[in-house]
């Protein structure tokens, strides 16, 4: 794969996206469009972020919700597959780790249950413990388990920060290449494996397509660890800029944090940070097991600054 286009694929068959409008969901959208015979039920919460769907005759927008697991069911009848992508990293006032991904993760299983689905692909991080003291990794490992526990064939594919067009990940990374001087967590010296979009989407498509009869876990980051640090200095290189980096101490980042999340009722909180700041580490990368070609960093960072040099 050259890591701007997922390969031809050919499926008859119908899938059910949930956060279909996130960067992941897009992108996905987007290559099946393009590259399959995938009819998609591509599941948002409102009519705004309906508006951020492909318009094409093989995507079919609908309106769901997570409160009713019986609705739900109706809004996704007819998928063989779900791929549930909705979650959150940062709270608000509104909605919670428990809500976003445990409790919603609980109602698509048990949806895809009363439907009869034939597979559901579940995308997690790595981190994800139902007994990690982080509140974000604990919600992600109790999802987890209940698609484990479901009876449901499934994949959950465990991801490290990814990288591509429209992503948090590559808007963040170019903000900072291109300051004459940033400042970032740490120094940015935790060490990263950035997953190209595209590849992801090739190993959801890939599961989707796959025989198996039980719930299988895959850890799948790019081909490249690089800390943080040596990213934003690899990009600002690529864009012909200098960029001197300094350093937010975590400790004073994480009380500063603290307090502002607690004055605004959510954002960025001690949690995020430590999600942040975290070593993205595997023992046995799943590439192989999924049937995908890692993209080459310096491949996807290209693809970045081009799409950024183009909009």
């Amino acid at each position: 794969m050259d890591g701007t286009a997922i390969r031809k694929i050919t499926l008859r068959m119908k899938i059910a996206i949930t956060g279909a409008n996130s960067s992941v969901g897009l992108n996905l959208l987007k290559h099946i469009v393009s590259a399959t015979d995938i009819n998609v039920i591509a599941g948002v919460r409102s009519d705004r972020a309906m508006q951020s769907l492909p318009s094409s005759p093989q995507v079919d927008p609908r309106i769901i919700s997570y409160q009713d697991p019986a609705k739900l069911a109706a809004a996704l009848e007819g998928a063989d597959c779900i791929v549930h992508l909705a979650g959150i990293l940062i709270e608000d006032k509104n909605t919670s780790y428990t809500s976003a991904n445990v409790d919603a993760t609980e109602a698509v299983v048990k949806a895809a249950q009363q439907l009869g689905a034939k597979h559901m692909v579940f995308i997690s991080v790595i981190g994800a413990n139902k007994d990690s003291s982080n509140a974000y990794f604990r919600s992600k490992g109790l999802a987890e388990e209940l698609v484990r526990n479901s009876g449901l064939a499934a994949s959950i594919i465990r991801t490290p920060i990814l990288l591509g067009p429209n992503t948090a990940g590559a808007s963040a990374m170019i903000g900072a290449a291109t300051q004459p001087k940033t400042k970032i967590l740490g120094g940015g010296k935790y060490s990263m494996c950035p997953l190209d979009i595209d590849d992801l989407n090739q190993a959801i498509l890939n599961c989707c397509n796959g025989d198996s009869s039980d719930a299988k876990l895959y850890e799948l980051v790019g081909p490249e660890p690089i800390s943080y640090r040596d990213l934003i200095q690899k990009v600002a290189s690529m864009m012909n800029n200098n960029v001197e980096i300094g350093s937010v101490p975590i400790v004073i980042a994480k009380l500063v944090a603290a307090i502002s999340s607690r004055i605004k009722g959510g954002g960025i909180t001690p949690t995020v940070i430590d999600v942040i700041t975290m070593d993205e580490v595997v023992a046995n990368n799943a590439d192989g097991e999924l049937k995908i070609t890692l993209t080459p960093l310096q491949k996807t960072l290209e693809k970045i600054l081009e799409h950024k040099k183009n909009k």
